[in-house]
């Protein structure tokens, strides 16, 4: 699994955050995403790696500015990983 860090501008309010969420989560591969305005940034969690273009003509496409990306593996974490040492 993949975790991405979106930077992006434009976004003022929470309804922001919903419409950004709404156009990510239709992206194929997509399990997860969270946005904040006062970040400026949406985290979202996806199946395999996605391509940064996608992800810029998605976020452009509503009108909101495409900063840039951070990509990371992600390892889901369980109830019981604390006891794994």
């Amino acid at each position: 699994m993949k975790k991405y860090v979106l930077k992006i501008g434009g976004m003022r309010c929470e309804m922001c955050e919903c419409h950004i969420n709404d156009v990510i989560r239709k992206i194929p591969g997509v399990k997860k995403v969270k946005s904040s305005h006062l970040k400026n940034e949406s985290v979202v969690i996806s199946l395999d790696h996605i391509d940064e273009d996608v992800f810029k003509k998605a976020i452009e496409g509503q009108g909101y500015y495409y900063l840039g990306y951070q990509e990371e593996e992600y390892k889901k974490k369980g109830l019981f990983d604390f006891l794994k040492k």
